[in-house]
């Protein structure tokens, strides 16, 4: 890489501005795109260089990155005649953050491939804050190489990365990982639902479960119940944090992937039912530890 390698960053949303900023303190030169005005004039005021377009901020990049909502909108960005992948030079390193189905994953992956291009998909965990402090963890597929190259980029937005296996296969890793998240928060909900409904306080009885076999990151880092943790979404009326209706995508996502290889999820599926619930109750748009709400009318 130059000594000031070009990234142009697309999409900068919660977890895309955050990540986009952080390589910018870390030397890189970034260019940034997002389809959102209010995106835009946040990460300008951060003194991000910003783009007219996900084209123009490709000019001159040695590395593009993408962090999108869904797998068509990872699709539209790159494949056809109007895609990224018809415009990028040979060689231009394609890292995609976004946690889509493992088979678009693959299919863009390809198509960069035929294209001379190099490709991993790297979906995060870590969340906002996680975002914010570059401490993300990155769950890779791809190639070892292409891997190695992207290593000092990932290092500058995170501090763990874990090589899955080929193409794809961060997206089924990210998705394992998601599913078992989205289960631990609505049992932890409902298990705290259950001691406040017979007078137990929820702060106490969540510091007990959290030096005991129920610990999770629900009950350390983001307890469902108001006012148990100070930095939690539940204790600010469960605004920003991660998106109770992303939730539902991903456990969508994992339920086509267990599909497609005949695995069982039954628990998953049961999530998904729930985070579906929580969405049609009008929480679709705050944090996903709100779904404690299906449990409970107190917090």
């Amino acid at each position: 890489m130059s000594e000031r390698p070009r990234i142009a960053f697309i999409g900068l949303g919660q977890m895309g501005a955050p990540m986009a900023v952080n390589l910018s303190k870390g030397g890189f030169d970034v260019h940034a795109f997002d389809l959102s005005t209010a995106a835009i004039d946040k990460v300008r005021a951060q003194g991000l260089v910003v783009a007219a377009s996900a084209q123009a901020a490709t000019e001159g990049a040695q590395i593009v990155i993408s962090m999108l909502p869904a797998s068509r909108h990872v699709e539209a960005l790159y494949l056809g005649d109007e895609g990224l992948l018809s415009r990028l030079a040979a060689g231009t390193l394609i890292i995609d953050c976004s946690t889509i189905a493992p088979a678009s994953a693959q299919r863009v992956a390809q198509a960069a491939a035929e294209r001379g291009l190099a490709m991993i998909d790297a979906p995060v965990s870590g969340g906002t804050a996680g975002a914010s402090a570059g401490t993300l963890t990155f769950i890779v597929g791809g190639e070892g190489g292409t891997l190695e190259r992207a290593r000092p980029v990932l290092q500058a937005m995170g501090k763990n990365v874990f090589h899955m296996g080929a193409a794809g296969a961060g997206q089924v890793a990210k998705l394992c990982n998601n599913m078992a998240l989205g289960v631990i928060m609505a049992v932890t909900g409902e298990a705290i639902a259950l001691g406040v409904a017979h007078g137990l306080d929820a702060k106490v009885l969540s510091q007990m479960m959290a030096v005991s076999t129920g610990r999770s990151w629900a009950t350390e880092v983001c307890n469902p119940w108001p006012d148990v943790l100070e930095n939690a979404p539940a204790s600010r009326g469960y605004s920003g944090g991660f998106g109770s209706d992303l939730m539902l995508k991903d456990l969508g996502l994992a339920v086509e992937a267990a599909m497609g290889v005949g695995a069982t999820i039954p628990l998953g599926e049961l999530a998904r039912n729930l985070y579906a619930m929580n969405g049609r109750a009008g929480r679709g748009g705050l944090d996903f530890s709100s779904v404690v709400k299906l449990f409970s009318r107190e917090p």
